[in-house]
């Protein structure tokens, strides 16, 4: 055979040049698996045609364009859609590349099967093989794209953002072009400027003692009534039980934005039942004092949120053989021995990771604040940052994209936020059975 390949791989290291100068060249001159070369060879060469756009794409993702007071807003560079195409162009550029990569490996890994057979594969058998072997990803192409396009370029996209100057009033496209400044956000985020410092400390902080208090009230509390629940001999406990999961059925919308109402230190329903009854003489600023405030906050995200942990310490309790608590009692056990022994232990083993869970969301929790409370009352540094007193990051964020337009800054919250809480979703991961075992 003329072209047969020597067997003794002295060949080798020609396929892998011929692979690495052209995707494809490989297997159409060597291998003669046509299917998959021709495969290669036409993703390179569509990659080809589209050189000069893959390139101005990433020099316009390096410069954002230029000002033009001259032409009209229209026809200006529009540096938020060059930033969101140039990531898009880097995400098809390293997926091409793996692509590359791929190619070489199979070139390599056809050369090894020729040696096992010692004969080339007929189109049959290589349109076979590839069909196998292509059909995983195929039928996980789609999702892979969406993800890629949806979820992975917007993120990367948010994150760009806080190393530019993308912000009101003198740098809004396409009226004004943008630019990439570094570290200078986070420079003044955490210690630049005295106003920006100090409110995002001021809102850091709380929004960790926040996460925290609402995350332990609502566990323990909700721990609490199932435990009460179980052990009281009423026989209308399904009822209370009804109750008491009322709060957290009803959409949080509508109940904060209730409790707004009723908690308003003008005409609020309770000021004015309690100045009626002449508990008080004048109305409390349940709202309107930036420390009570806080304090109302979690007692309101107490009630709404309890019964979810209500739930699951009943249903963990429930799961418990019951084999233990009479081998307790037999042993002579008293019902709070049992408690505190037995079913704690028991109910905190099971329930521990959704604590963790449960503290990651409250740290975005943004419904609970934004519709009580708004973020109000103000503070000092309100005025320049638009903080309020009960703000939390990511209500911050909120108010400094849709008033300020700051959209550098809500970046750079983004950024840090992320990078607090992404160890937390990982380690949470990691304890599920799924990642350990490799079950569901």
């Amino acid at each position: 055979m003329a072209n047969a390949l020597a067997l003794d791989g002295r060949e080798r290291k020609r396929i892998w040049l011929s692979s690495i100068l052209c995707m494809g060249a490989a297997h159409i001159i060597y291998l003669k698996d046509y299917v998959k070369g021709w495969i290669f060879f036409t993703i390179e060469l569509i990659f080809l045609v589209f050189s000069p756009k893959i390139i101005m794409n990433i020099i316009n993702l390096i410069t954002l364009g230029s000002p033009q007071p001259d032409v009209p807003i229209k026809l200006r560079d529009n540096s938020v859609f060059m930033l969101i195409d140039g990531i898009l162009t880097i995400a098809i550029v390293i997926l091409f590349f793996t692509l590359y990569y791929i190619s070489i490996k199979s070139a390599q890994a056809g050369y090894n099967e020729y040696c096992r057979r010692k004969r080339y594969l007929t189109n049959a058998e290589s349109l076979q093989v590839t069909q196998s072997k292509a059909f995983p990803i195929f039928g996980l192409a789609p999702s892979f794209l969406l993800i890629l396009v949806l979820v992975v370029v917007p993120l990367v996209f948010s994150a760009s953002v806080a190393f530019t100057n993308y912000s009101a009033p003198d740098h809004i496209p396409p009226n004004n072009t943008v630019d990439w400044v570094g570290f200078d956000n986070f420079k003044t985020l955490l210690g630049g400027e005295a106003s920006w410092t100090s409110g995002f400390v001021r809102v850091a902080l709380w929004t960790v003692v926040w996460a925290f208090f609402a995350t332990l009230t609502c566990y323990f509390g909700g721990l609490f009534v199932a435990i009460l629940l179980r052990e009281s001999k009423i026989k209308l406990v399904p009822v209370f039980r009804l109750i008491f999961i009322l709060p957290y059925a009803v959409p949080s919308v509508v109940s904060m934005l209730v409790w707004r109402n009723l908690l308003n230190g003008t005409f609020g329903t309770i000021n004015r039942t309690l100045m009626t009854l002449n508990v008080i003489s004048e109305p409390i600023p349940w709202l309107g004092h930036p420390e009570l405030a806080k304090l109302v906050v979690i007692l309101i995200n107490l009630w709404a949120g309890f019964g979810y942990f209500m739930l699951l310490a009943s249903g963990a309790m429930t799961a418990v053989s019951q084999d233990i608590f009479e081998a307790a009692r037999i042993d002579g056990a008293s019902r709070f021995q049992v408690l505190r022994h037995i079913t704690l232990p028991l109910v905190l083993y099971q329930t521990m990771p959704l604590i963790i869970m449960s503290f990651t969301y409250n740290i975005n929790n943004f419904g609970a604040i934004f519709f009580l409370t708004g973020g109000s009352p103000t503070v000092a540094d309100s005025t320049i940052t638009s903080a309020g007193g009960t703000d939390i990051l990511v209500t911050w964020i909120y108010k400094l994209t849709i008033t300020l337009l700051k959209y550098n800054y809500a970046s750079v919250i983004a950024v840090m936020i992320f990078i607090v809480l992404a160890p937390f979703a990982v380690f949470n991961f990691r304890q599920t059975k799924a990642f350990k075992e490799g079950d569901l």
